[in-house]
Parts: C-alpha cells; structure tokens; sequence
C-alpha cells in the first residue's frame, strides 16, 4: 500500500552555517562595531545580545537572511519576547523541529475532513499517510501544501 511521512526537520549542517555566517557579519559591520551585538548558539537554541531592542531587530533580520539564503525556513524558529535589562537586550531563539501533538491532530483532522480516500495516522512525531492510489496520496500533499500550519512541512519516504 503506497504511503509517505510527513515531517518537520532542519537541515542542522545548514542551520549551523547560517548562523555562522550572520555571526561574522555582525562582527564585521561598522554599525555593529564596540557593542554588544553577537549570536550564542547552544544546541537547538540561539541567543541575540545587542545594546537595544533595535539593535537586536537588525541582528534578527540579518540572522533571517542568511537562512532564507541557505534554505531553511524562519517558520522553524519561535522567537521569544526581547529582555532588556541593564543596558543590554538578549532574545532567546528555539528551533522547532519535529510536528507537535496538536499540529499531527491538526493534520490527521484536514486529511480526514477532505473527504480523500486516505488514512492517517501519529507516529511519534510525525504523521504517515496511506492509501490505494498513488494520486490520492499526490492529492493530499497538494492539501496539506496549500493549507498554513506554522510550521514547514516535508514529506519523505513516499513508497509505492
């Protein structure tokens, strides 16, 4: 029975070299030079320092840049209020991966209120799709693709 998984990853080699390069334009912009503008990247999450709340807007959107260049979609990233304490602001940054319970009950929903010949179904964190015919499945993608989640979606493992 064909099927396919639908997923939400990150690239993490592409994600790391984003930051990597944003880092370095921020070390090298003369509007950035004897502040406190810098990117700390720990895990899945990054964390914004700047002097203001400007300025960590400036570092967001150069951050934002360098990923949509390398291909990995912001909708991957949950923002959290700036904090500004001190003469300083820092932002926390958390990349989201893997499709919540709540999204997958979301998407099982869409799929089954569709009215295609398909089931779906949870699988940890990510949802399979199965049916009989190749183009239901098609059909289904094309749903899910033109319906707003919050989140990228990424369908792999599609097997006839």
């Amino acid at each position: 029975m064909p099927s396919f998984d639908v997923v939400s990853e990150v690239n993490k080699h592409e994600f790391a070299n984003a930051v990597d390069q944003a880092s370095r334009e921020i070390a090298t912009r003369f509007d950035f030079k004897g502040t406190a503008a810098r990117i700390e990247q720990q895990e899945n999450a990054l964390t914004l320092h700047g002097d203001t709340e400007f300025q960590l807007k400036q570092v967001l959107d150069i951050l934002h840049g360098k990923l949509a260049k390398r291909g990995v979609d912001v909708q991957s990233l949950k923002a959290d209020a700036p904090v500004l304490s001190g003469g300083k602001a820092q932002q926390k940054i958390i990349l989201k991966e893997g499709i919540e319970t709540e999204t997958a009950k979301k998407i099982v929903k869409l799929i089954k209120d569709s009215g295609l010949k398909v089931q779906a179904a949870i699988q940890g964190n990510q949802v399979r799709v199965s049916g009989k015919k190749r183009d239901d499945l098609q059909e289904a993608i094309a749903l899910l693709r033109k319906t707003p989640l919050g989140l990228p979606l990424q369908y792999i493992n599609f097997r006839d």
